[in-house]
């Protein structure tokens, strides 16, 4: 298995440091560099690409959501999770809208930083399971909005049962694995729900099936 590349992002060094203790001896893993704001970040990302970067939210110059963004613009393939203090449901929408592939909470141990990194560099997305419960919390009037905006009724209850698992952290292999389908079947499910929903990333398809309440 090839080495993913990862780079650490974070005004404190002592988180720095911690995240690098934790994952200097996974052999499939190599810290590539760091820093301790968003432009210093950019400057060195620009020079030494990683596979995915672990983003604080609030620095200095130049903070998470701004780095995200333009990490989004110019390095599509570049995988942003957030690693931050802060369970706010209006941040963690911001940061999906934003473009972050993973969410996790700083007071997280080893397995589930290696598994965030793990599943966003393979293409899912990563949140801890707390934040589902944070960002699922809709006054009835945001319910309404969302729902008239991208209608729940557009699917199917396979299309719906399939949206559930993905906003869960399935990959395709194991939604398919899980309903006796095949992958590439899973594949046609969710090109049709993203479709029918004009959502154009697995981001966007999470934050709506936690806003219609599928999880």
């Amino acid at each position: 298995m090839k080495s993913i590349k990862v780079f650490i992002c974070d005004d404190h060094q002592l988180i720095i440091d911690g995240i690098k203790s934790i994952l200097k001896n996974n052999e499939n893993i190599s810290v590539i560099g760091d820093a301790l704001n968003g432009l210093e970040a950019l400057e060195k990302i620009n020079k030494n690409r990683p596979d995915v970067v672990l983003i604080d939210v609030d620095m200095p110059i130049m903070n998470g959501y701004e780095t995200t963004l333009e990490l989004r613009k110019h390095y599509s393939d570049i995988k942003v999770i957030i690693l931050t203090m802060f369970n706010d449901k209006s941040l963690i929408n911001k940061m999906i809208g934003a473009g972050a592939s993973g969410y996790i909470l700083k007071n997280k141990g080893e397995k589930e930083i290696l598994e965030a990194i793990y599943k966003v560099h393979g293409g899912e997305t990563y949140f801890s399971t707390e934040l589902f419960f944070t960002i699922s919390k809709n006054s009835p009037e945001e319910a309404i909005k969302n729902t008239n905006a991208h209608p729940i009724t557009l699917l199917t209850k396979r299309e719906i049962n399939i949206l559930s698992m993905i906003a869960q952290g399935l990959s395709n292999n194991e939604i398919g694995k899980k309903i006796f389908i095949s992958k590439r079947t899973v594949d046609t499910h969710r090109y049709n729900i993203m479709k029918k929903l004009n959502i154009l990333n697995i981001a966007g398809l999470i934050k709506y099936a936690i806003k219609n309440g599928l999880i």
